[in-house]
C-alpha cells in the first residue's frame, strides 16, 4: 500500500481490521436514498438507534463525495470492527486526496470532511493501486 500527500486535518493512514457488514456498488448520487434505506433497516444498527443517523449521514457524505468528485465507480461499506463500525468508500481517483474546505464560504460546500472528522473517532484514507479508499470509525458505544 502505498501512501498519500499528507492533508492537514485528513490523514493518510490505513483503516483497522475489520469483519462483516454492507457492501454497495454505486455510480450515480440517485441511488444513495436506496443506499440510506437499506442501512437504516441493518441488522447492523439494530439497537442503535443514536447512532443509525450519524452512521447514514457519514456514509452518505462520503459516498456522494466519491461519486462526485471520485472518477467513476464507487464502493461503499459498513463493516463492524470491535465495538465500532467502519465506513469505508473507495473510488478510481487515486491522485485526489480528501481536501477539507478551507476559506470557503460554507454556502459553497465542502464542509463535509469536517463533519465526518467530528462524528468519528478515527479517519483516514489511502491509496492502493489506481484508486483510494476514504474511511471513518463510529463507536458502538
Amino acid at each position: 500500500m502505498r501512501r498519500g500527500p499528507v492533508v492537514p486535518g485528513w490523514p493518510s493512514a490505513p483503516p483497522p481490521p475489520a469483519g462483516d457488514g454492507l457492501r454497495w456498488e454505486l455510480s450515480d448520487v440517485a441511488e444513495l436514498p436506496g443506499m440510506r434505506e437499506e442501512l437504516r433497516r441493518s441488522e447492523v444498527v439494530d439497537g442503535l438507534a443514536d447512532l443509525r443517523d450519524r452512521l447514514v449521514l457519514v456514509l452518505d457524505e462520503m459516498a456522494s463525495n466519491a461519486l462526485r468528485h471520485g472518477g467513476g465507480h464507487v464502493e461503499a461499506a459498513v463493516r463492524r470492527t470491535g465495538d465500532a463500525l467502519l465506513v469505508a468508500v473507495s473510488d478510481g481517483a487515486a491522485a485526489t486526496p480528501p481536501t477539507p474546505a478551507v476559506d470557503r464560504d460554507p454556502s459553497e460546500g465542502g464542509l463535509g470532511l469536517y463533519l465526518i472528522a467530528e462524528l468519528s473517532s478515527a479517519h483516514g484514507w489511502y491509496v492502493d493501486g489506481d484508486g483510494k479508499t476514504v474511511w471513518a470509525v463510529l463507536p458502538t458505544r
